[in-house]
């Protein structure tokens, strides 16, 4: 009974990863949206493809014009359980920019929790401990614990860093670790 016990324990704790979505040539990007500085009257501008690797592109232009400043792509789906599971891990080749990887437990919350990353020019496996994420709304950090939750119904990436810039992010797959 004590070594079933051990076993379950390390089987929970070990899980294998959990891909939340897979990029490749063919699959339907449906509930994938991009949603810019537009919304609030800024100039910004983002494009979602699938490149011939299959692999989904999000790019396009940032400008602070008109006070903007960012462009996002995000991602709505049925919840995924994150009990068991330590870290977000993203499979992408970036242009060098800084980028914000974000999560949401209930996509109709405000707040998102943030980590802030960046690439370098190549493809990479980026690793983030969940309890790294930090929560925030509009850019500002809020006086909530750090990434807690038992699911997940959004994940998103941004780009805003308060400077005019085009920017590159070829995404390959996101999974739970």
């Amino acid at each position: 009974m004590f070594n079933a016990l051990i076993l379950f324990t390390a089987m929970t704790m070990f899980q294998s990863p959990s891909v939340i979505f897979k990029f490749e040539s063919g699959i339907s990007t449906d509930g994938w949206q991009i949603v810019d500085d537009r919304i609030m009257g800024g100039k910004s501008q983002g494009l979602f493809v699938l490149n011939s690797e299959g692999r989904g592109v999000f790019k396009g232009a940032v400008t602070t014009e008109n006070n903007g400043g960012f462009s996002s792509l995000r991602y709505n789906f049925e919840a995924i359980q994150t009990a068991g599971f330590e870290s977000v891990v993203l499979k992408l080749k970036g242009d060098g920019k800084a980028y914000q990887f974000r999560l949401k437990s209930n996509s109709n919350d405000r707040h998102s929790y943030v980590y802030r990353f960046t690439t370098i020019g190549i493809l990479e496996e980026i690793v983030i401990p969940l309890k790294l994420f930090r929560p925030t709304y509009r850019g500002r950090a809020l006086t909530l614990p750090n990434f807690d939750a038992d699911a997940l119904e959004q994940i998103a990436f941004l780009i805003g860093n308060k400077t005019n810039e085009d920017f590159y992010l070829e995404i390959e797959s996101i999974s739970l670790k």
